[in-house]
């Protein structure tokens, strides 16, 4: 065999053990990936870089339904979401923790310490120390039906009167740490109550009802309003001068205690959703829909009223007003203060 003959019968047997190679690596890769990455998922354990984001505690999706006056000039604000705010005297906003995340509805200041908020699902929540601390009330009577509580009122001595769906009308006599119901269950929901001096209440609703006690809730009437718009929220100046504000611009008043009921006419149409009585300012003030607000001062020749909107360009809703010196802070879609002249929203953390 010469030497040409030799080197073609050897080339041939190398590149076949190359081929082979070939093959056996390609076959194996697959594997060789998987046992790569079942080690790096066992052994290697990856360190975190940077620092967490901790979302603000009054986020841009967030509703406010709730304000009421707390301790030291701070404002307890009640949200969606489970969320309690203060709001301290140079607009600075903190969230303390809740046991819940359901939205809260209301909310309402008994004194320094005490306050009381409500909310979707039957929730109430406590605070005994000022708002720093909320803790989840057991044991509240509850419907088969729907159980958000629309509304709550805090009153003298421990005493609050919640209101909402399914005729959820409850008493608490121990700064809300337990409730009774006062009434059946009834296919209506309660917007709002008036708690009066004497043991009287005055609760509204839809379709324009309204109940009236005057027996600490032992019995009721049934009071006729001149309006079928739902009522939203009622407010008496003492135990005789009451306002009642609704739908469609629905304005009432009463000088008997809430027996008897006129309407007000004003050129308004957007929903009113709150009402108070300002002492200082001596004068009734109403916010809702749209940016809405109407004013009725109370003068020699009885009450003036008129109407404004917050800016040309604020059209939102606000469910809660809460005087504030000479200013309202409003509570809803956003919160801010509306001094009359400029209206002033609270800016995010």
């Amino acid at each position: 065999m010469n030497k040409s003959s030799s080197l073609r019968m050897k080339y041939p047997i190398r590149a076949a053990r190359k081929q082979r190679l070939a093959n056996l690596f390609v076959s194996a890769l697959p594997w060789m990936i998987i046992a790569g990455l079942l080690y790096a998922g066992l052994f290697i354990k990856p360190q975190a870089v940077g620092s967490s984001v901790t979302p603000p505690a009054l986020e841009r999706r967030d509703r406010v339904y709730g304000i009421a006056q707390g301790k030291n000039g701070t404002l307890l604000a009640a949200a969606s979401n489970g969320k309690i705010l203060t709001i301290g005297a140079d607009r600075k906003i903190a969230r303390p923790a809740t046991p819940i995340n359901l939205s809260m509805q209301d909310i309402a200041a008994f004194d320094a310490e005490h306050a009381v908020a409500v909310g979707n699902d039957n929730v109430i929540l406590i605070t005994e120390d000022g708002g720093k601390h909320w803790i989840k009330v057991d044991n509240v009577p509850r419907s088969q039906v729907a159980n958000k509580l629309n509304r709550v009122r805090a009153g003298a001595n421990g005493v609050a009167v919640a209101v909402g769906e399914m005729g959820a009308l409850l008493r608490s006599q121990d700064y809300g740490k337990t409730w009774q119901r006062l009434r059946e269950e009834e296919d209506v929901a309660w917007n709002d109550v008036a708690i009066l001096d004497g043991g009287a209440f005055v609760v509204v609703g839809e379709f324009g009802k309204i109940l009236r006690s005057s027996d600490d809730g032992k019995s009721w009437e049934k009071e006729q309003a001149p309006v079928e718009g739902s009522l939203m929220a009622v407010a008496f100046r003492d135990a005789s001068n009451g306002v009642a504000v609704g739908l469609d611009g629905i304005v009432l008043g009463s000088s008997d205690g809430g027996r008897k009921w006129s309407s007000v006419k004003l050129p308004v149409h957007e929903h009113l959703l709150d009402v108070l009585w300002n002492a200082r300012k001596n004068e009734w003030f109403a916010v809702g829909a749209m940016g809405r607000w109407v004013s009725g001062t109370q003068g020699a020749d009885g009450l003036q009223w008129k109407a404004g909107v917050l800016g040309e360009h604020t059209l939102s809703w606000h469910t809660r007003a809460v005087a504030a010196g000479d200013a309202y802070w409003l509570a809803g879609a956003d919160i801010g203060t509306w001094d009359g002249r400029q209206w002033m929203p609270l800016a995010q953390n």
